[in-house]
C-alpha cells in the first residue's frame, strides 16, 4: 500500500480546523485562535495529502493516572472514513513512531461517550492494539506493545 501520511508541524491551518472539530479539543474560553494544537514535548504531527486526516504523536511526561509511559497517540481524526481506512492510517503511523522511537510503547486515550462509535477505539484494536484499562476519569486505555 501507498503511503498516506505526510509529515507536516504543528500550526498547519488545515490541520488545526480538523483538530478543532475533535472531541479532545479544548476551545479557549477567551476566544483566542489556535495556532498550535499538540502540546508540550517531542511531536511527530502527521496529514493526508488533502487534510482530511490527522494524527499527533507526543513523547512527554504523561501524568495520567495510572502513570502512562510510551508514545501517544494525542490525537485522530480521519474525516475521510470512505477513502482511508481509519485501522489502515493508525498501522501507517505505527510505522513511522516505530522508525522515530524503535521499541517503545504506543498508546492512547479514549474517551468512550465523545466518540461517535459503538466500539470506541475499534480502528486501534484493528490495528493491531488492545485494551488496557481505563484512567481514573473513565477514559479507555489502548496500548501496542512492540
Amino acid at each position: 500500500m501507498e503511503p498516506l501520511w505526510y509529515l507536516t508541524k504543528d500550526g498547519d491551518k488545515s490541520c488545526l480546523e480538523l483538530y478543532e472539530r475533535h472531541y479532545s479539543c479544548n476551545h479557549y474560553a477567551d476566544g483566542r485562535e489556535r495556532t498550535q494544537c499538540a502540546g508540550p514535548g517531542f511531536v511527530i504531527f502527521l496529514r493526508t495529502a488533502d487534510a482530511d486526516a490527522m494524527f499527533i504523536w507526543r513523547k512527554y511526561i504523561d501524568d495520567t493516572i495510572p502513570k502512562q509511559y510510551g508514545i501517544e497517540c494525542a490525537c485522530f481524526r480521519n474525516e475521510a472514513p470512505g477513502r482511508y481506512q481509519s485501522s489502515e492510517l493508525v498501522k501507517q503511523a505505527d510505522a513511522i513512531a516505530d522508525h522515530v522511537w524503535p521499541g517503545e510503547r504506543h498508546y492512547t486515550k479514549v474517551h468512550p461517550q465523545k466518540v461517535r462509535s459503538t466500539n470506541p477505539g475499534y480502528c486501534f484494536l484493528r490495528a493491531g492494539w488492545r485494551s488496557c484499562g481505563e484512567t481514573q476519569g473513565g477514559l479507555l486505555i489502548l496500548e501496542r506493545i512492540p
